[in-house]
């Protein structure tokens, strides 16, 4: 049965498990394989890892990295940064990763997803469109390199070609939003759910389960995905790797009519 999935996400610097804000002010908040085992132990929905230098540096994959992450996970894994060729993607899921993630070589050549869709199979293909407000009238637009870098290119247009390929899944990740903990971009998600048609998880936002609570029962089938909420804890932000427990997620998941066993 299809339900809602709950799902950490972490970002790779410097081969460190880093926290932003807003994309910016990264703070070290542990190993990253060392994660990895603490939410096997916690039993994740999924995982999604993030090298948010690769891009910047203009290198590949860290094939390193996604062997030895791929060794250590024992839940679905979804890996990007830094990935622009098919041979990467195939070597990537090779590796033992279930998706490949792409943003910015997806946004400079769109038609890579179906070449690498046709190779590891489109429900293996992840597009992750960062995206801010701009302007006069407050458009949403897309942007690469760690959010630094303005493509002109507005939020909705792009997911409507996305549908045309027919990606795998998309996830939203609200830059403005990142690190905040002040709850996801709800109005957002609704109107892309009115366009995309394929699977969607939401980034950026979540600081207390009630955010997700929120998200999955207006929404139901969605990935509700978080950083700050996982590798944090309190008001003063002191690093602990933490997901909820099984009877926290049977409650979240009673409340949109779904049941984990």
């Amino acid at each position: 049965m299809l339900r809602p999935r709950i799902i950490p996400t972490l970002l790779v610097h410097k081969k460190g498990l880093v926290k932003t804000e807003a994309f910016k002010q990264s703070k070290y908040v542990g190993d990253p394989i060392n994660a990895v085992k603490i939410f096997n132990e916690k039993e994740v929905d999924e995982l999604i890892v993030l090298d948010i230098d690769a891009t910047i540096e203009k290198r590949g994959p860290d094939f390193e990295l996604i062997n030895n992450l791929a060794i250590e996970c024992r839940m679905p894994l979804c890996y990007g940064g830094g990935v622009t060729s098919v041979e990467e993607a195939r070597k990537i899921v090779e590796l033992g990763a279930e998706k490949v993630a792409f943003s910015a070589a997806a946004i400079k050549k769109v038609n890579l997803l179906k070449e690498v869709g046709d190779i590891i199979g489109l429900q293996s293909v992840v597009v992750v469109l960062d995206y801010k407000s701009k302007g006069l009238f407050n458009k949403l637009e897309l942007f690469t390199h760690n959010g630094t870098k303005s493509t002109g290119i507005n939020l909705f247009d792009f997911i409507r070609k996305l549908n045309v390929i027919g990606v795998g899944e998309i996830v939203l990740n609200s830059i403005e939003r990142d690190g905040k903990m002040n709850g996801y971009d709800i109005s957002t998600v609704e109107k892309v759910r009115n366009i995309f048609k394929g699977p969607i998880t939401v980034l950026g936002g979540a600081g207390e389960l009630d955010d997700i609570k929120k998200l999955t029962n207006k929404f139901k089938i969605i990935g509700a995905a978080a950083g700050s909420l996982f590798v944090f804890k309190g008001k003063y932000k002191a690093v602990l790797i933490n997901y909820p427990s099984k009877e926290e997620r049977i409650k979240i998941y009673n409340e949109t009519n779904h049941t984990i066993l």
